[in-house]
Formats: structure tokens, C-alpha cells, sequence
């Protein structure tokens, strides 16, 4: 493990259609050096089996390492926790700060984030990013919008977060889906403030 890692990035997968764009977020804060908490829904998991040739282990144990191996992080750089894991430190205002990204963001997500429902680990990380004041961003995927959505993000936006829908861009010409997400992803990155190599910003070559 590096002397020092950046920051810690709690990164939550949910259950909309999108997971490559979570998983490829993972795989970019472990390049930039951040620790990185993850958390996968029960309805996530089922996702990322869906729509991609990826099986991810329910248990977070077994979670982290294969994480771990995949995205290439140093030994204890990703902590996996699970969905009634209350004794995380993302469950308190008294853990350790962190942003938080829900990439990508089911609308129930969205409505329990927007109601302050904390029924399990991810929606109370949420409700604990919001009430310390850090920050937090919601990738939802989802297409029409109805207007209980629309209401609910402009709840959260509102309230400090920043909803950052899974809609590319084309104006970089991208010529695979990997270049689709890494657009998205890039993005959360700049949100956040991290450096990154994706794609140059606008007006850069």
C-alpha cells in the first residue's frame, strides 16, 4: 500500500442500468491514488451481471480483493462494506470525510436520498454526506423523467448535491463505448477536482 493515498472517494453502485460507469469511476480514483469505499446494492449486483461479463461476490471481503485485482489497487486501497454495515464510516457525520458518488443512481435511490429515508448503508451515507455539507453526486440513468424525478433532483440540488445524468457527449468523436463512459466518467472526476487523462476538456487538445 502507498505511503499515502489521497483522500478517501465512497463510491455506490444501485440498481439503473449503467454499472460500467461505476466500475470504470473505481477503476480511475485507484489510478489517481484515492483510497476508495464502495458499497453495491443487492439490485446492483444483479445489474452488473446483466451488463457485463463481471459476477461481482455479495460478501465485501471477497468483494474488495476482486476489486482490488481488477482495477490494479495497492493491498487495502478499496474497503467494500455491506448494505447494513451501520459501524462504517461512512454511516456517521463523525467518520472520516469523503465525497460521495452514486454511479450509477436507481430513481428509488434517488427518491430515498431525496426524503432522507436511510433504509440501508448507501442511502444513510447519502443522508450523511448531505447533513455534514460534503459532497455528493448522483449519476442517474433513467429516460423520460417523470415528475416525481425531476422534483426529487431538484430536492437534492437544492440541498448541495449535484445530479450528473449518464448522458455522453459526442463532441470528442468517440469511436467505442468505452469512450462513451470514460466522457460520464470523466466528468465525476472533474467534479471532484481529480486530475485525469480520459479526455482533454473542452478547448484543450
Amino acid at each position: 500500500m502507498p505511503t499515502e493515498l489521497r483522500d478517501p472517494v465512497t463510491v455506490a453502485l444501485t440498481g439503473a442500468s449503467g454499472a460500467q460507469y461505476g466500475l470504470r469511476l473505481i477503476q480511475a480514483l485507484v489510478a489517481a491514488d484515492h483510497q476508495v469505499w464502495v458499497m453495491i446494492s443487492k439490485a446492483a449486483h444483479l445489474v452488473i451481471a446483466t451488463e457485463t461479463d463481471r459476477e461481482l461476490p455479495a460478501r465485501p471481503a471477497r468483494l474488495a480483493d476482486v476489486l482490488t485485482q481488477r482495477s490494479g489497487a495497492a493491498p487495502g486501497q478499496i474497503r467494500c462494506f455491506g448494505r447494513e454495515e451501520w459501524m462504517a464510516p461512512v454511516a456517521s457525520g463523525s467518520g472520516a470525510p469523503s465525497a460521495m458518488v452514486i454511479c450509477p443512481c436507481s430513481t428509488g435511490t434517488l427518491s430515498a436520498v431525496a426524503t432522507g429515508a436511510s433504509n440501508n448503508l448507501i442511502e444513510r451515507a447519502a443522508d450523511v454526506a448531505l447533513k455534514e455539507r460534503r459532497q455528493l453526486i448522483l449519476v442517474p440513468r433513467e429516460t423520460p423523467l417523470s415528475a416525481i424525478h425531476l422534483q426529487h433532483m431538484l430536492a437534492l440540488t437544492r440541498m448541495g448535491a449535484v445530479i450528473l445524468p449518464a448522458a455522453p457527449g459526442f463532441y470528442h468523436r468517440p469511436s467505442s463505448v468505452d469512450d462513451l463512459i470514460d466522457f460520464i466518467v470523466a466528468r465525476i472526476l472533474n467534479q471532484l477536482g481529480i486530475e485525469h487523462r480520459l479526455m482533454p476538456r473542452w478547448g484543450e487538445e
